[in-house]
């Protein structure tokens, strides 16, 4: 027998690379559970909740674990508690497997398709010292609209029928990022609505706010947002999915082929 041979067929060579393989097998299993603690288990696609099945993969889903936030909260994943049990506003095209969904009833608030939306925290996106990221330029002294630049406000807001359907009152700021984000818009009756302001363009002259993703009269259906100094996450993807929806099923030709 050689020297470190364990046996006439086994070495010590031999032995580091089985417990290698073994170690490794080991750190793979270890990598994909830990990778299902957002998103997990998977559920199947039935659009009533008590008809889904939990789908875990190949692996286990691995226990829960809890994480401790900047602010104190606690979140666990994976959480069961956070499931999706919504019933989705939509119904299928066709009986047969594999078909899409459509919405049911008013498409621009189904939250299907482009007007799906996450259910976020029902909190404001927070700065590195705690106040709210995104408010209206009035709670921001120090940042204003550059002279080369127009100005938004006063400006009449017309939808992609051409028709005017509101009228811009305020800049909505996100202040770290010194960018904007909203356009508050009065939709008549004393109401105001935020209107993304990476789906308008200013156009024309006199120059109008363009929003071809609605119609004039779908500005006033604009998701509201509970208070008029800061707009929550859930808020905000909320008024996207609205505007997202919008660019579908907006009008009836939108979501039909051209041929």
């Amino acid at each position: 027998m050689e020297i470190g041979g364990l046996t006439e067929y086994v070495d010590a060579a031999q032995v580091v690379l089985y417990v290698f393989w073994a170690f490794f097998f080991v750190l793979l299993y270890y990598l994909f559970a830990e990778g299902k603690r957002e998103g997990y288990p998977l559920e199947t696609d039935e659009l009533d909740p008590a008809r889904r099945r939990k789908l875990a993969g190949v692996t286990a889903v691995p226990s829960p674990k809890t994480f401790l936030l900047e602010d104190g909260t606690k979140v666990l994943v994976p959480d069961p508690a956070r499931a999706d049990a919504a019933t989705l506003r939509a119904k299928p095209v066709s009986r047969v497997a594999g078909h899409p969904i459509e919405p049911d009833g008013d498409p621009l608030t189904a939250g299907v398709g482009p007007g799906a939306y996450a259910m976020r925290a029902d909190t404001p996106d927070l700065t590195w010292d705690g106040k709210p990221k995104i408010v209206p330029m009035r709670a921001a002294p120090d940042l204003h609209v550059d002279k080369n630049d127009p100005d938004p406000r006063g400006m009449s807001v017309v939808g992609a029928d051409d028709k005017v359907g509101g009228t811009v009152t305020e800049l909505w700021v996100d202040v770290p990022e010194h960018l904007l984000r909203f356009l508050e818009v009065d939709v008549g009756e004393g109401r105001t609505v935020l209107f993304p302001s990476n789906l308008i363009t200013i156009e024309g002259n006199p120059k109008v706010v363009k929003v071809c993703a609605l119609l004039s009269s779908q500005f006033a259906n604009v998701p509201p947002i509970a208070s008029s100094t800061q707009i929550t996450r859930l808020e905000e993807e909320k008024i996207f999915g609205y505007f997202g929806a919008g660019t579908l099923y907006a009008t009836w030709r939108r979501a039909e082929p051209l041929l």
